[in-house]
């Protein structure tokens, strides 16, 4: 299947949130995910299946001081 993260198009195999991040080698406590316009809660991300058309942002938090 096809869907779009941070912009890219990519194919994958279908799979949950989470397993897309563990895949891109993400810390999902690090990130932000919004699917289709929506943040998504932490929460969801093992119980959200990702489906063909999809876009997804993955937001990385950054520290400074």
């Amino acid at each position: 299947m096809e869907i779009i993260i941070n912009g890219e198009t990519k194919t994958l195999s279908p799979m949950s949130v989470t397993e897309l991040l563990g895949s891109l080698g993400i810390d999902p406590r690090r990130v932000a995910v919004e699917l289709n316009l929506d943040i998504l809660p932490k929460g969801n991300y093992e119980s959200t299946q990702l489906a063909a058309g999809d876009r997804i942002e993955i937001v990385h938090f950054v520290g400074g001081g």
